[in-house]
């Protein structure tokens, strides 16, 4: 194990370790910095996001970078469904507005697999969108990480 890129915590996963490693993971994308989520995968991760792959940190901060230039807004909530050893299941969703203005809520699920210092090696994910009204929104808090008091999916009714 590369004990200078460790990404803890670290498999294998407890209940509260995994909730840990969502939060953390929530946290980054938050940021929409692609340079700075890059980090906490695999030099030769490999993803699946909607229907675009990707193979390795080069590729995954490209994809990110065309993601948050059509997604401005952007606000994510990630929440735990279920863990083994080394892997991790989520549930999420995000609100986003495009160039004209136009607000959705993209819904889906992640599969996480991680290596043994932390980093994800695989990421698969299933997106879809669903166009709401502005007075729907649900996720209003200022840019950045979501507040430790603000409430999660399930709270939300999502």
């Amino acid at each position: 194990m590369d004990t200078s890129a460790a990404r803890p915590p670290c498999p294998p996963f407890t209940r509260d370790s995994a909730i840990a490693k969502v939060r953390a993971a929530e946290d980054g994308w938050n940021t929409r910095d692609p340079q700075r989520i890059a980090p906490a995968y695999t030099a030769d991760s490999r993803w699946r996001n909607r229907a675009e792959f990707a193979l390795g940190r080069d590729e995954i901060i490209a994809l990110l970078e065309r993601k948050w230039q059509r997604e401005r807004d952007y606000r994510l909530i990630k929440e735990l469904w279920a863990f083994t050893d080394n892997r991790i299941a989520v549930r999420f969703a995000y609100e986003w507005h495009d160039g004209a203005g136009n607000w959705f809520r993209s819904y889906g699920n992640e599969n996480w697999e991680f290596d043994a210092s932390g980093l994800m090696q695989v990421r698969h994910a299933s997106i879809n969108d669903l166009a709401i009204g502005e007075a729907e929104r649900k996720f209003r808090w200022p840019s950045g990480r979501r507040p430790d008091d603000y409430p999660g999916l399930s709270a939300l009714g999502l």
